[in-house]
């Protein structure tokens, strides 16, 4: 008799993920010469003496179901596809006891059979607000975590109502289509980043850990209503889902990877109109950057943007409608100031960005 579903769902979630990074990690070029035609070496075509050693994937783990079901998904997937698995908890120090219960995370991890395993604590700041200051310390810590351990990859617990959460949280922010497009699958310097669990419901990895008798421990953090998301989760999505019928995180998780696509090529395209709207020092055209469709000209003045020095995570919507106004609204007004000191100016028939 096999697993319960809730476990087969959750292993070959994982299983999935990790046969990704083996064909990313074990994949080598063709040999010099190969005729044209034959298929390219693949991880079973490979010689063992010539395989890279086995790679090492960490999954970050708070406690909670979503990243204990995780855990033990990888905990039972890795061993058999060779890969060796570790186990990362990040000590927020929000909350009264948060250094004991990150051993008692430590410790599970452990009794999983992950190794290396470790609790790190971080310093919470207030830039952006309490949640978006916890997970910039968070990424810090895990990215730190992924160096010192020469990780291959970092699994996040995400599921399907986490991204649902997000694109609605876009969507009241007012944000383009990058923001309704949600959290990516893959994402992060170099690929690190990896969600297996996007496909999946809350409920599967809670039924997860509970046939698996794996203890779980609920934040309280995220019933707690000063956090707008844990107001979205308790409030917003119920009421939508009365109004609405079931199906509503299923559709918003739909709308999220809808949007990456057509986000994806944006940027593109983007990219390849951004060399041709420069004259010849490297200046902005004002008159080749009208000629382009609006998405695709804000995107190439948000990438300027960020080349001369503004900080991405606090450059808005807002920000880039005010300098786009320079190329299509041009009425002779002054410089736009940008977040980090970088000003927007039309000079002469270009449009000049820089830190002033």
């Amino acid at each position: 008799m096999g697993p319960h579903p809730a476990v087969a769902a959750i292993r070959l979630a994982v299983r999935r993920v990790l046969h990704d990074l083996l064909t990313e990690h074990t994949s080598t070029p063709d040999a010099p010469g190969t005729p044209r035609g034959v298929p390219p070496r693949t991880p079973l075509s490979v010689p063992p003496h010539e395989r890279p050693p086995s790679p090492l994937v960490l999954v970050a783990c708070s406690g909670g179901a979503d990243s204990v079901a995780l855990a033990s998904a990888l905990a039972f997937e890795a061993p058999r596809l060779g890969v060796r698995a570790g186990g990362i908890t990040v000590d927020h120090g929000l909350q009264a006891g948060s250094d004991l219960r990150a051993e008692e995370v430590v410790l599970r991890l452990r009794e999983l059979g992950l190794d290396p395993v470790e609790s790190t604590a971080v310093t919470v700041g207030r830039a952006g607000g309490p949640e978006a200051a916890a997970r910039d310390a968070r990424y810090a810590a895990l990215d730190a975590a992924a160096e010192r351990h020469g990780a291959t990859a970092v699994l996040l617990g995400h599921t399907r109502d986490d991204q649902a959460e997000t694109v609605l949280l876009g969507l009241a922010r007012g944000s383009g289509i990058r923001s309704l497009s949600g959290m990516a699958a893959v994402s992060g310097a170099g690929g690190r980043y990896r969600r297996p669990f996007l496909a999946l419901d809350r409920q599967t990895a809670r039924k997860a850990c509970m046939v698996q008798s794996l203890p779980v421990w609920d934040d309280p953090h995220n019933t707690d209503p000063a956090y707008t998301r844990s107001r979205l989760r308790h409030e917003g999505l119920p009421a939508l889902e009365k109004a609405l019928g079931k199906g509503v995180v299923e559709a918003l998780a739909r709308t999220a990877r809808l949007s990456r696509d057509d986000a994806d090529a944006l940027d593109a395209w983007a990219r390849q109109a951004e060399a041709a709207v420069r004259d010849s020092t490297g200046l902005l055209e004002c008159a080749k950057l009208y000629a382009l469709p609006p998405a695709v000209r804000r995107r190439v003045l948000r990438r300027a943007a960020i080349e001369a020095g503004a900080p991405a995570g606090s450059l808005f919507a807002r920000h880039i409608e005010e300098v786009d106004r320079l190329i299509t609204g041009w009425r002779g007004q002054g410089a736009i100031n940008l977040p980090g000191r970088v000003v927007a100016q039309r000079q002469g028939g270009r449009l000049v960005i820089r830190q002033g």
